[in-house]
């Protein structure tokens, strides 16, 4: 596998520019964090979307976190 090509680039979005124009930039403002990222992935194939992925319920200010931890 050493000499196999890469298939998969991860990009990061520092500024939200690309976040925002996907429509997918949310305010975080009920937990201190102002705009952010919905979670959401895609499959993109020659600038073409081929698969895409969002969590369930996107909201602004959002209170439930499927990540969250539970209370012991």
């Amino acid at each position: 596998m050493r000499n196999r090509k890469r298939e998969i680039d991860f990009l990061g979005n520092g500024s939200g520019e690309f976040t925002r124009k996907m429509g997918m930039l949310v305010a975080k403002d009920n937990v201190g964090f102002g705009m952010r990222s919905w979670r959401y992935a895609a499959v993109i194939h020659d600038g073409i979307i081929e698969k895409w992925f969002e969590e369930e319920g996107y909201s602004d200010n959002c209170t439930t976190d499927p990540y969250e931890i539970s209370p012991t």
